[in-house]
């Protein structure tokens, strides 16, 4: 596929404009700014991070767009994709994570990315992406319009799309070394390039224009909800699991580390305050079990 085909400029615009339309809408709803730091990377290209700390909802909620090249891919990236090995490359993307005060409030990720490797005068591009939802308490109503909200923007693009990314997130943000779903899933793509860029690019466009529709119903339902202590500390436990899955698993953090990239916008998705307690077990009959026991399992939610 030639550079012809390809219109990155469009991409990145799209980008930024999302971080900008997700940002103003989560400041609106706490009621509180972000702070926008912007930077440079020495290898290439840079980026505009923007954290919310000790917000009215937010404990932190970060949002960061970047753009960055080089002329060496780190091994994540070529061990997929070997015949892109020793490429000129880019890739940029928006990046998000909301961590609550309210245990009740889900904490929510979405990330949709665009990289494109140019070697030999050929260009190998693909997009990917998605959001997944985790909650620390259940509501079956929550996760039903979560995941139809999903649903209802893919079918367009392809009936089959929903239910392949469905299984793709749930099989991707899963803790193998604790056997256990890190949340209730949601969609998950990568090497994305179906039916050419144009196809390609409007599907990834819809994807992080969901968002919005996505979260925002959830998070003003619960955001009055009240809590205890005990609550608060099941969140800080189950905030450790966030904390497991980023640092060992997750292919954007490990991209971002061996890429040389800015470590504090890399591990903003990180939780501002977290616990891990040895051996515990929810005690039988709780909420808290509740959520192991009907949430933390692959099922269909629509």
């Amino acid at each position: 596929m030639t550079k012809e085909n390809i219109n990155i400029e469009a991409v990145k615009e799209f980008f930024m404009k999302l971080q900008t339309d997700i940002l103003n809408a989560i400041e609106i709803v706490d009621g509180n700014n972000f702070l926008v730091d912007s930077w440079q990377r020495s290898e290439g290209g840079g980026g505009t991070t923007c954290i919310l700390e000790n917000g009215k909802l937010f404990e932190r909620a970060g949002i960061g767009f970047s753009h960055v090249l080089g002329s060496q891919l780190p091994k994540s990236a070529t061990d997929a994709h070997p015949e892109i090995t020793n490429s000129k490359w880019e890739a940029m993307g928006v990046s998000l994570v909301f961590h609550p005060h309210n245990p009740f409030i889900p904490t929510v990720h979405m990330n949709v990315r665009f990289f494109n490797a140019h070697k030999n005068n050929k260009d190998t591009w693909w997009f990917g992406g998605g959001m997944d939802l985790t909650p620390y308490y259940g509501f079956v109503e929550d996760a039903k319009h979560f995941h139809n909200t999903i649903k209802t923007t893919l079918n367009p693009f392809g009936k089959k799309l929903y239910p392949e990314f469905k299984k793709n997130c749930d099989e991707y943000f899963f803790l193998k070394h604790r056997n256990e779903p890190r949340g209730i899933g949601g969609i998950f793509f990568d090497d994305f390039n179906m039916q050419g860029f144009d196809f390609s690019f409007d599907f990834t466009k819809e994807v992080g224009n969901t968002f919005l529709k996505a979260y925002l119903p959830i998070l003003q339902k619960r955001r009055n909800h009240k809590f205890t202590d005990k609550e608060k500390q099941f969140q800080q436990y189950r905030r450790g699991r966030y904390v497991e899955f980023n640092l060992l698993q997750d292919r954007g953090t490990l991209f971002g580390i061996q890429s040389k990239g800015r470590v504090e916008s890399i591990l903003m998705s990180m939780p501002p305050s977290v616990k891990w307690e040895y051996d515990f077990t929810p005690k039988k009959g709780s909420k808290e079990e509740e959520l192991y026991s009907k949430f933390l399992i692959t099922k269909d939610w629509v």
